[in-house]
């Protein structure tokens, strides 16, 4: 089945070779280079309740072997997150996010030659994580819901991922409008970033993410993904997380090789409009997919360059 979506879509996307700039990410001892090649951020979830893998991770033990498993099948980054942010998802404390994340961070770190993000809205999470060796602050509330989280990243000279999300993880899906999709969230994107470059966050440390499934509808997130070239313009790399979300199992079904197809679908339509990283559960066929894509976008670059010297 995966043969007939792929191709299709491939030969349907608009090739831009000036669609993605390229950006050096420091993110600790580890140096990025975000751009020729799609990076990969492999999601670990240590929660009882995550919308596709809760549950599975809880164990300390299988949390980290599953962590070293992303990172063998080609994982760039490895997102480590302690609570749930599926729409209607209840909030959980920072004592328990703390308690589900930073063991499984403290091994890792000392196991992984590659970054790990703590995805959390909470300060006091992110320090601690920060504390255990994670290295990158992925915070789904852009700096909004914990005002001492900005300083915190500040002072930490870390990079930080900026979400575009409506109200809450309670609240987003509760009729989500907007009169226009794309330049909305891009103006949010816009906001948030000029609200970490007052803080003192460092914008060539700052990375944003439109938010695919956080307060949008099916159409929201398909006419984002078509619409992300426009997000180049706020000059930081840009990450997307369409990851087995539930507007691919409203287009293809419930089942979850298909919701698997959809996600690699949408992964390569998101690398080809400009995506630097993509948030997924799968790394290996993700690493697969993005083979062939960059392949494809990097050919049509050298291209567009050979005859641009030759003239």
């Amino acid at each position: 089945m995966g043969a007939i979506y792929l191709p299709f879509l491939l030969s349907s996307i608009h090739m831009n070779p000036n669609q993605r700039t390229v950006f050096e990410l420091q993110c600790g001892p580890y140096a990025l280079t975000l751009g020729p090649r799609t990076l990969i951020m492999g999601v670990l979830n240590v929660t009882p309740d995550s919308f596709s893998d809760g549950g599975l991770f809880l164990d300390k033990q299988d949390a980290v072997a599953h962590g070293e498993a992303l990172a063998r099948a080609g994982a760039d980054i490895i997102d480590v997150g302690g609570e749930s942010s599926r729409p209607f998802s209840e909030p959980v404390s920072a004592e328990e996010e703390i308690r589900r994340v930073v063991p499984v961070i403290e091994q890792l770190a000392g196991r992984l030659s590659i970054p790990i993000s703590i995805d959390s809205t909470k300060a006091e999470v992110a320090r601690r994580a920060l504390d255990a060796g994670a290295v990158i602050v992925n915070d789904i509330g852009a700096l909004r819901l914990d005002p001492v989280l900005a300083g915190l990243v500040a002072d930490r000279n870390v990079p930080v991922v900026l979400m575009h999300m409506l109200g809450t993880p309670k609240t987003m899906q509760k009729d989500p409008h907007y009169d226009d999709v794309v330049t909305e969230v891009k103006d949010f994107l816009e906001n948030a970033i000029e609200r970490a470059e007052a803080a003192g966050i460092d914008r060539k440390r700052t990375i944003v993410d439109p938010g695919i499934g956080f307060g949008k509808t099916v159409n929201h997130n398909l006419r984002l993904i078509e619409g992300l070239a426009a997000l180049q313009a706020l000059g930081v790399p840009i990450l997307i997380g369409p990851s087995r979300k539930s507007f691919i199992q409203k287009l293809l079904g419930p089942d979850d090789e298909r919701r698997e197809i959809g996600t690699q679908a949408a992964v390569a339509a998101a690398a080809m409009h400009g995506a630097h990283i993509v948030r997924v559960h799968d790394v290996e066929r993700t690493r697969e997919t993005l083979k062939l894509v960059d392949a494809i976008r990097n050919s049509v670059m050298s291209d567009e360059e050979s005859m641009s010297t030759s003239v």
